[in-house]
């Protein structure tokens, strides 16, 4: 199992916008490729409250090759992301890191 780490940086005022996509659309839309997400968080303390972070757990880089292809070509996806951006760009930024989990973590 592997692990990605996504941080979506929005512009300021766009959080709301970012976050109501994901609850009413992308994970409706993942579900649909079983693309399965381990949690989201907000950030409360830290050097950038404009902050989403969350991750992502799949068997292989192989099979998040697969799925998230398919969920980025979904027309689905590409509407919901059209309209949720037709005032303009929700993300300053979007960083991802694939994670290995160690022998002693307790997440496998």
């Amino acid at each position: 199992m592997i692990y990605e780490l996504r941080i979506y940086t929005t512009l300021p005022g766009r959080m709301p916008n970012l976050l109501s996509r994901f609850e009413n659309h992308t994970l409706k839309i993942w579900e649909k490729h079983g693309i399965k997400q381990v949690g989201f968080w907000n950030t409360l303390v830290g050097p950038d409250a404009n902050d989403l972070t969350y991750m992502l757990a799949w068997e292989s880089l192989a099979d998040r090759e697969k799925k998230w292809n398919a969920f980025f070509s979904d027309p689905d996806w590409v509407e919901a992301r059209a309209n949720s951006e037709k005032d303009g760009p929700i993300n300053a930024k979007v960083s991802s890191s694939f994670l290995t989990p160690t022998k002693f973590s307790a997440i496998q």
